[in-house]
């Protein structure tokens, strides 16, 4: 199967929030980019309000029930506002992040290699999953602690790409081979343990085909930042389809 692309909109929410007058659109730019062929919605909302609000995670589940097949997806820390979330809309798929409340964006993933955090961890995701989400884990491409993610439940590992995308804007051909050594390996690993694997942070149309092209069985991206940026210039449709076109590249 081809991989998914899931469009994550809160930089929409950004923006729209520095104004009182609900725009641009969260809603309507999701629609227009299902109708461009994403393959789903990704939001991360954070208990501050700051970008994605519960309002629109309610509204996003209420759309995506007209476009049958595409997925909802849900990140953020279970021990924040994530399970309330999934609780009230039922994702298809949340993943959960390792993110602290004035985080400013994702920046590394689940240490399984603590005791304490698998602890914790396990009985989250029971509860996600009761709700009928698939849960993905946010992890550093480590190819270790891949089937600790397994063992503690989660049916999917969302690889933080942003190291890989750090190594490829440095232009470097070394450094761009052993960074996709090295996530191919991670990728590996959780696939021979039982898990899907989906990527995400700082993908974009430059670095995308590259990775799918080398990372094995990569079932969804989550691009946010770079795809919105790029719609401010294309609009979202064309931009969906620059995408898409990366995907099929690969």
């Amino acid at each position: 199967m081809p991989t998914a692309l899931s469009v994550n909109v809160n930089k929409v929410a950004l923006v729209r929030n520095t104004r009182h007058l609900g725009i641009p659109s969260v809603t309507r730019a999701a629609e227009i980019c299902l109708q461009a062929g994403a393959h789903g919605i990704t939001v991360h909302p954070r208990p501050d309000g700051r970008h994605i609000r519960m309002d629109d995670v309610t509204d996003l589940a209420a759309l995506l029930t007209h476009w049958p097949g595409r997925e909802f997806n849900i990140e953020g820390n279970p021990t924040q506002n994530l399970l309330d979330c999934v609780r009230r809309v039922q994702p298809a798929q949340c993943t959960f992040v390792p993110d602290s409340v004035e985080q400013f964006t994702s920046d590394h993933g689940w240490n399984l290699a603590d005791a304490a955090t698998r602890a914790l961890l396990r009985p989250l995701i029971a509860q996600a999953k009761a709700q009928g989400a698939r849960v993905s884990l946010f992890m550093d491409a480590d190819p270790a602690l891949m089937a600790a993610a397994r063992d503690i439940g989660a049916d999917r590992v969302e690889l933080y790409t942003e190291p890989y995308a750090a190594a490829w804007a440095g232009g470097h051909a070394q450094a761009r081979a052993q960074s996709l050594a090295h996530y191919a390996a991670a990728a590996r690993a959780a696939l021979d343990a039982g898990l899907a694997v989906n990527a995400g942070h700082d993908l974009n149309r430059d670095n995308l085909t590259a990775f799918l092209h080398a990372v094995p069985g990569v079932a969804e991206v989550s691009i946010g930042h770079a795809l919105i940026a790029d719609a401010l210039e294309l609009g979202y449709a064309p931009t969906v389809r620059a995408y898409l076109a990366c995907i099929a590249a690969a």
